[in-house]
């Protein structure tokens, strides 16, 4: 229990706080600039950025907590019948939680993929309206805020070339070909069909007077909700549609992050791949069997030799000495990229998550199959301390300046005070 809540505070408190030191940029518009590192030891102008997907991790490490939760209720109740019973449903859960936790690993590529096909669907949206507004003289609103079906119509018909009612596919290219979308990744012809796709209501893949008015509108409507502005924003367009852009792109790059220069290679053979891999998870299994009981015996056999409690052996050098996540975190957070530092904090928060999910599973069935006490409130407690705020912290920005990094230090210090007055003072074990 020791290794295990050693192994969850160091990675979220050193590792951590390193990875922002080690991987830190200049801070511009909120967001650090790849491979860019001029302001030193700024504590506001420099600093890493996440994606979007890395939130989420720390969201659902905030979530793994509950069977700790769980498990502690009988002691927080000071109710002795009722801890077996507490170390069941924890377990349940914990099993539940990891059943869970794998199968969104297994889906979140495809999560991913739609949530970033939506995001460019609304930035193709945002750059059209941004576009027409420049050559409607930002008189895409009427003086009461709403549409001006007007000044749409004239639009439509100054794109339709061939003055025969309808929108092709052709006619809608040179129109999309001219609009900057601004470092976003955007294949044309993918444009042209999402905007086909979105007016042509009739399915006969043109568009037509009536679509593309309504068309239009929707999407000035759509950008007027987003900017938050209501029914009486009044004529300018301009501030709207300009925040909208701003917002879709936004959400585009905390979705998918700056483009890697890294060579991707193609997996000439997945299967034997996957094979390779559970076979090695399986031997890597056996070996922490077959080593943790001279590993416990080791610990007090040093824990007798130097009068340190074997609490704190497990708890400070165990970690240090087993966390391989800590070397790969701290590799990855020297490149200096904003994907690469995505990774690197997605490694930390799975790796918490795992040890909150998995490794607990482990440890409750065995406290719950050998009818042991379950007696570990000051590990419990810093776990969730240092969980929840490190998680909450995470879940709401991608975006941490250099003095985050001191926040998450500090925290090692305190939960190790924390843990020797709940123990050694408060006589809590």
């Amino acid at each position: 229990m020791g290794l295990l809540a050693g192994s969850t505070v160091i990675l979220l408190t050193i590792m951590w706080g390193s990875c922002v030191i080690v991987g830190k940029c200049d801070l511009q518009d909120s967001v650090a600039k790849d491979l860019q590192d001029t302001k030193g030891f700024s504590l506001t102008g420099s600093g890493v950025s996440t994606d979007i997907w890395t939130s989420y991790a720390a969201i659902i490490m905030v979530i793994s907590v509950i069977p700790f939760i769980i498990v502690q209720l009988p002691q927080v109740l000071h109710s002795t019948s009722a801890r077996r019973l507490a170390v069941l449903i924890a377990l349940i859960v914990s099993l539940i939680l990891l059943i869970t936790y794998c199968l969104y690993q297994v889906f979140q590529p495809w999560i991913q993929k739609r949530r970033l096909a939506y995001a460019k669907h609304k930035h193709v949206i945002s750059g059209l309206l941004k576009h027409l507004r420049m050559h409607t003289l930002g008189k895409l609103l009427t003086e009461e805020g709403e549409p001006n079906e007007e000044i749409i119509r004239k639009l439509f018909h100054s794109i339709d070339e061939n003055h025969d009612g309808n929108l092709s596919k052709a006619e809608l290219r040179p129109l999309i070909v001219g609009i900057q979308f601004e470092e976003i990744d955007l294949d044309r012809n993918e444009a042209v069909d999402k905007v086909m796709s979105d007016f042509d209501t009739s399915n006969d893949q043109f568009v037509d007077e009536g679509e593309f008015v309504k068309g239009i509108s929707r999407w000035i409507t759509e950008a007027k909700r987003y900017e938050g502005s209501g029914p009486d924003a009044g004529p300018n367009s301009s501030s709207i549609l300009d925040a909208f852009h701003r917002g879709t792109k936004r959400e585009h790059n905390r979705l998918e992050g700056y483009q890697s220069d890294e060579v991707v290679e193609a997996v000439e053979n997945p299967k034997w791949i996957t094979f390779k891999a559970v076979m090695m998870l399986l031997l890597g299994t056996l070996i922490a069997a077959v080593f943790a009981d001279p590993l416990v015996d080791a610990v007090d056999n040093f824990s007798d030799a130097t009068s340190i409690p074997t609490f704190f052996i497990s708890f400070i050098a165990l970690p240090l000495a087993t966390s391989s996540e800590a070397v790969s975190a701290i590799i990855f957070a020297s490149r200096k990229k904003r994907r690469t530092t995505s990774l690197t904090f997605s490694v930390l928060y799975g790796a918490v998550t795992m040890n909150n999910v998995l490794c607990l599973s482990v440890f409750l069935a065995l406290v719950y199959v050998r009818g042991l006490t379950w007696d570990f409130s000051s590990e419990v407690l810093v776990i969730l301390i240092v969980c929840v705020v490190m998680g909450v912290f995470a879940s709401f920005r991608t975006t941490f300046p250099l003095w985050t990094s001191f926040v998450a230090l500090l925290l090692y210090p305190f939960s190790l005070a924390l843990v020797y007055v709940l123990d050694y003072v408060l006589g809590w074990s």
